[in-house]
């Protein structure tokens, strides 16, 4: 057949050619001289596809394209956003976070679900794109992929002429979705962000989208990125961020005090801790200035800055800095405020680390009760907080309170647990972690395997294979056997992890 010998039998062009002749009334002949005429025009448009293949599949999908665009404009405007984004995974309420400037033929798109699926139908008529439902349930539609050769022409072929404005509605649309430091992060979600952010921060690397206006929505994708484990990628979005604000707003912006807050959490899950302070004392300091000594954001950089010293092994200073914040939520809020309750979670934690265990129970007690009074004995909070005092007990060798306090707070997880839910899965995975610990130090070494096991799988699941967490879970697992059994309690308390509140 001659226009199978044309098109070199590649099955991607034949897929297109069968699925536009499928939605036309015309013969193999008419298709073939459309073809050749696509082909001629490609030769003067983009003259430096050297590659048979490329051109003859570049060829059969202008085709369609020229068809698709007399069909349905949504769909042609559609296909030629779609080079701006990942070829995978592109979904309907995505595209919703538009701005009062987008396109007019955009927000037509977008009105509504019907509008939508009807676009997207013609493009899946024409053969070029499918249905790519995620792996688990979400409450965000299905998404639509295209195959990587059709987006490779979609930026190459129909965007020849870069679009700016395009580009940059995409980045708004992107870190629109990006949930906020208050919000319960949504795993799923995140995780589905990820493939569009990493198209984002190609274009900025290629200088391919204008930074000006765009510095919440790199904080966003920095946000984005530092929650997924992804530091590297988030460290460039914060420090775009941080620049972008300090040009539009100055360097004691309230704007530019929050990025060089994360900037500083940022550097001290790096290690850098250095770095770490030198940001949170910057930010402390504008804060002080912005908003006084007792506001809200002061106490939590106040926080911050005590976690850091504790990190760095100064106790004494750490613990000045958790009474100052403290005290400053219990003048602001009260001794009962959740606030005030995540300090003295965390001061007790101070305490048990200077070994100090008796002030560092009477810490938990009081969060506990705090909590519990608060929110209900079933809270992540209270269930955190739980874990933490179960640690407590299993450093002073009262194994028997550990596990009771553990299988509590593990079943009041598993009540509430969503895989796709970062605040319940992975706090879950945490205490499933510190039980096999708990197992081995009690020569269970059989349920602390199955332990170790099931938190491996879980950190693999949420952060992947080589996160800091899945390696720590797979060197215990590996090294379980060769460990000493009968450990003296004290040497339990470097490998349990508290739950942060």
């Amino acid at each position: 057949m001659k226009l199978a010998e044309e098109l070199d039998g590649l099955p991607l062009a034949l897929a297109t050619a069968g699925a536009y002749l499928d939605q036309t009334a015309r013969s193999f002949l008419d298709y073939l001289r459309l073809y050749k005429e696509s082909w001629a025009r490609l030769k003067e448009t983009s003259p430096e596809l050297s590659s048979y293949e490329d051109r003859t599949l570049y060829s059969t999908w202008q085709i369609s394209f020229d068809n698709i665009k007399q069909r349905n404009s949504l769909s042609m405007n559609l296909l030629r956003l779609w080079a701006y984004f990942d070829n995978q995974d592109l979904w309907f309420e995505l595209l919703q976070h538009g701005e009062s400037d987008s396109p007019e033929w955009l927000r037509e798109l977008t009105k509504d679900e019907l509008s939508f699926d009807g676009a997207v139908r013609v493009l899946s008529n024409h053969g070029l794109v499918e249905v790519a439902t995620p792996s688990q349930e979400s409450t965000e539609s299905k998404g639509y992929s295209i195959h990587g050769c059709v987006h490779s022409w979609t930026i190459h072929a129909l965007n020849q002429k870069w679009d700016y404005d395009l580009a940059r509605l995409a980045v708004k649309f992107v870190a629109a979705h990006v949930p906020g430091d208050k919000d319960i992060q949504p795993l799923l979600l995140q995780r589905r962000l990820l493939q569009h952010a990493a198209r984002c921060s190609h274009m900025f690397s290629k200088s391919l989208v204008r930074d000006d206006e765009l510095a919440d929505d790199c904080h966003n994708l920095g946000y984005l990125y530092a929650n997924q484990g992804k530091l590297v990628e988030a460290k460039q979005m914060y420090q775009r961020a941080l620049q972008g604000y300090e040009k539009a707003w100055g360097p004691d912006h309230t704007s530019t005090l929050d990025t060089v807050n994360n900037l500083g959490l940022l550097y001290a899950d790096q290690g850098k801790l250095v770095e770490a302070e030198q940001m949170c004392q910057r930010a402390l300091q504008g804060y002080e200035k912005a908003w006084g000594p007792d506001y809200t954001s002061t106490l939590s950089t106040v926080n911050n800055l005590a976690n850091l010293y504790a990190d760095q092994g100064k106790l004494v200073e750490a613990e000045q800095m958790y009474q100052r914040a403290l005290q400053g939520y219990e003048k602001a809020w009260g001794p009962d405020h959740t606030s005030t309750l995540d300090t003295v979670n965390n001061l007790a934690v101070l305490y048990k680390n200077q070994g100090k265990l008796v002030e560092a129970e009477q810490m938990y007690q009081r969060a506990l009760q705090g909590y519990e009074k608060a929110w209900g004995p079933d809270y992540t909070s209270t269930l955190s907080t739980v874990n933490n005092l179960a640690n407590l007990y299993a450093n002073q060798g009262k194994l028997v309170e550990a596990e009771q306090m553990y299988q509590r707070a593990l079943q009041g997880y598993e009540k509430a647990i969503s895989p796709d839910l970062i605040s319940t899965y992975v706090p879950a995975l945490t205490i499933t972690f510190n039980l096999g610990l708990l197992f081995e130090r009690e020569d269970d070494i059989t349920t602390a395997r199955t332990m170790f096991s099931e938190a491996l799988r879980g950190y693999k699941q949420v952060f992947g294979p080589d996160h800091a967490k899945s390696e720590t879970v797979r060197n215990k697992l590996c090294a379980l056997n060769a460990m000493l059994k009968n450990k003296a309690p004290e040497e339990i308390e470097e490998h349990l992890e508290d739950v942060p509140t």
